[in-house]
């Protein structure tokens, strides 16, 4: 088993549960889903490139990525229908976990000028972040990469407000910036 669910079922349940005081241990949220998702802006016209962007997902998710397809054509955007607009991979499990652990251990150290995420979240107990660049994976090798590829990373609990989300998210070690002392 994972040592970060292995943490989330020894300490963060405790820890969750004499905090928010939740009368029934179902209650106490835990970690649903993670989506990692790409757009393919520019990479969309060339098929060489959609590849690349698929098989970076791949790397460092584990799994293959699903390609997203545009549902209307939008002429200003020079958009068709049909045509492939992002990737995106949903893992569960172990793979979530594996993920995380990576993502808060490795992958957050290495961003540049990294001072934490911040706190907000969408108000339903999920949590999304950004990253302008791919580059900050281990797993991607970077003699490979001929442009650099954001991604959304979304992380959906069982929380139902963003203050318990915040505080799972913050106990399993997902770095937030620090609150300013006034």
């Amino acid at each position: 088993m994972s040592s970060l669910k292995n943490k989330y079922s020894e300490k963060v349940k405790k820890s969750l549960q004499d905090k928010f005081g939740y009368p029934n241990p179902m209650m106490i949220p835990g970690m649903t889903k993670i989506v990692i998702s790409m757009g393919l802006a520019e990479a969309s016209k060339d098929k060489n490139a959609i590849q690349d962007c698929v098989n970076e997902l791949t790397m460092l998710s584990g799994q293959k990525p699903v390609l997203t397809r545009s549902t209307k054509s939008v002429a200003g955007f020079k958009l068709r229908e049909g045509q492939i607009i992002g990737a995106k991979v949903t893992l569960r499990g172990k793979r979530m976990y594996d993920f995380m652990e990576r993502f808060f251990c490795i992958v957050c150290p290495r961003i540049r000028d990294f001072r934490g995420f911040p706190t907000k979240g969408d108000g339903r107990g999920c949590y999304s972040l950004g990253i302008d660049d791919q580059q900050i994976f281990p797993e991607i090798n970077l003699d490979k990469v001929k442009r650099t590829q954001g991604m959304n990373i979304t992380f959906v609990t069982t929380a139902k407000t963003d203050a318990e989300c915040y505080q799972l998210l913050l106990e399993l070690g997902l770095p937030f910036k620090k609150e300013a002392v006034a």
